[in-house]
């Protein structure tokens, strides 16, 4: 009697090759009732809250109105142009004093750690105000070579930038920092031995590896200080916010007239997140096996994969 374990397969129990292949499994994707649950709840909240705000005393055609008028255009212009300065002396002041901090001299190590300490430990908004008042203890700017009265010196645009940009270099140099730390040692060590300086070192090797670890939160800080620049309100300096203040005390649109200004300032924080992101997506070249999709490509992937799901349904 032959047992049957004992038989193994062999060439004879294959099919042969002009056979029809056996039918394909059908797969059914698993459903997630849950995310439709959450998604239900989160849409009929949302309905709730238009239809809560729909009911309100507000004048909704005055929104659309006074979207482009020119004393908003004109404010929202100042509102780039001192988010833009500030972070760039900002940024200036961040990588300088980023690297008097990693110094091994004490007396300027000793310099970055005040000022970071110093600026990063008060509010930005306590800061606008010192500025704007400083001719309450200096009336007369005297430095030698220049001398004038501080109210003529210190406009608001002035005050402004050195609240706003003084504030947000202490916040850099920490952010520039880390970003040098990142970088290995021994590409410092490579350069010494090449002999290379230690300025054309941080300039040519350590700073260009460094910047794919400073640009994302540099980018959160620039959207950050978009609006945080609302704050120079404080120093009268004629940004968004004042300019929809300013239509809002003869117009008696007060609401509608903070909806106008979000507005803006949620175009402006979308349009320089884009660019946060490309410029991002520029700098990991090298240190991904593939970038990060662009946001085109992540549309046209979504909807490949729902017609694709589609398909499998039917």
């Amino acid at each position: 009697m032959t047992d049957k374990l004992d038989k193994v397969p062999g060439p004879a129990d294959t099919p042969p090759a002009g056979s029809v292949p056996p039918e394909m499994i059908r797969a059914i994707p698993v459903r997630h009732w849950g995310r439709w649950v959450s998604g239900v709840i989160a849409v009929i909240l949302l309905a709730v809250l238009a239809y809560a705000f729909s009911q309100g005393n507000v004048r909704w055609a005055t929104v659309p109105e006074k979207l482009f008028d020119g004393t908003i255009l004109s404010g929202m212009w100042n509102t780039i142009k001192i988010s833009v300065a500030s972070m760039a002396l900002g940024l200036v002041l961040g990588v300088v004093f980023a690297v008097m901090r990693l110094s091994k001299n004490p007396v300027t190590s000793s310099i970055a750690w005040l000022y970071i300490w110093l600026f990063r430990g008060t509010p930005v908004y306590v800061q606008l105000l010192i500025w704007f008042n400083l001719a309450l203890i200096f009336p007369i700017l005297n430095i030698g070579f220049y001398k004038d009265e501080m109210t003529d010196v210190m406009t608001p645009f002035l005050a402004a930038l050195l609240g706003l940009g003084l504030n947000e270099g202490a916040y850099m140099a920490e952010i520039v920092r880390a970003g040098i730390q990142s970088v290995d040692e021994g590409q410092t060590e490579a350069s010494h031995a090449l002999g290379m300086s230690q300025t054309k070192t941080m300039r040519r090797v350590v700073l260009p590896q460094a910047m794919r670890v400073i640009v994302p939160p540099t980018g959160n800080e620039f959207i950050n200080m978009l609006k945080t620049s609302s704050l120079v309100v404080a120093v009268q300096y004629a940004d968004l916010l004042r300019a929809a203040q300013d239509i809002a005390s003869t117009s008696f649109a007060v609401m509608e007239m903070f909806f106008v200004a979000s507005i803006w300032y949620l175009i402006l924080t979308t349009v320089f997140s884009i660019g946060q992101y490309y410029l991002e997506r520029y700098y990991a070249r090298g240190a991904l096996r593939s970038l990060p999709p662009t946001p085109w490509q992540k549309i046209k992937a979504n909807l490949s994969s729902f017609s694709n799901r589609k398909a499998v349904a039917k």
